[in-house]
């Protein structure tokens, strides 16, 4: 479903310094900041250097038609500046087919979720969730590898089987207890969150994928959440 960025990396002199996982992660911010961002903001969300910032979002208006100057009724070019971009409806289509499939994407709770799945890292857990993924993940080393990739701590999976979240087969903490322990601390987190996400975004159904994503920020850890996920597209 990544077709349409392809030509987001085509250049014909110095390949871009951005990944897909920026591309998905600037959409997702330009989503939640309906009335505009600035190019300094998304360079510090997104964890990238200014020239790489002003690439993305180049690309992203120019090329991809995702995203335009949010000036309104604004006609002083500074004020329309400092105003930034926003999603256009070809933008906004695209992000909602990505939403289809990780419909969540939200920091987690570190008290919550600390003694199960941090254990003794002093982290930021972001938790993502991805529809009907759970039979692509083997053991989880390809979402830990993607963790690690943007300088990530790591990325713990779990899989809906429809009744409970467990461990993907083989992973080394594959027991009933902590698989209950995990199911229950997960949940208390959803719960907590239910105003902040639609109701219909809290249902998990057999297949999904639970991904905690851990980083020394919470900027970080947002983006190994959305990487580990984005293996699985």
């Amino acid at each position: 479903m990544f077709q349409e960025l392809n030509e987001l990396f085509e250049s014909t002199t110095i390949k871009p310094t951005f990944e897909k996982v920026h591309i998905i992660l600037a959409l997702f911010i330009f989503g939640e900041n309906m009335e505009g961002i600035g190019r300094y903001r998304l360079q510090k969300e997104l964890l990238i250097g200014s020239g790489t910032s002003r690439s993305l979002i180049k690309k992203l208006k120019q090329r991809g038609g995702f995203i335009t100057v949010a000036n309104g009724d604004i006609k002083s070019k500074s004020e329309s500046q400092r105003k930034g971009h926003i999603l256009t409806e070809k933008g906004l289509d695209y992000l909602n087919k990505i939403k289809i499939h990780i419909p969540i994407l939200i920091e987690g709770n570190l008290e919550i979720l600390k003694d199960i799945i941090i254990e003794t890292y002093e982290a930021n857990p972001y938790i993502c969730q991805v529809k009907n993924r759970g039979d692509r993940i083997t053991n989880g080393v390809a979402q830990r590898d993607a963790a690690i990739k943007v300088d990530g701590i790591g990325a713990t999976c779990l899989i809906y089987n429809g009744d409970r979240l467990v461990f993907p087969l083989g992973s080394l903490s594959d027991d009933d207890k902590n698989q209950a322990q995990i199911k229950e601390t997960v949940q208390n987190y959803f719960k907590e969150m239910r105003n902040k996400i639609t109701a219909e975004k809290l249902i998990l159904e057999k297949n999904d994928v639970i991904i905690i994503g851990l980083g020394d920020n919470p900027e970080k850890a947002r983006l190994v959440a959305l990487n580990a996920a984005l293996t699985l597209i």
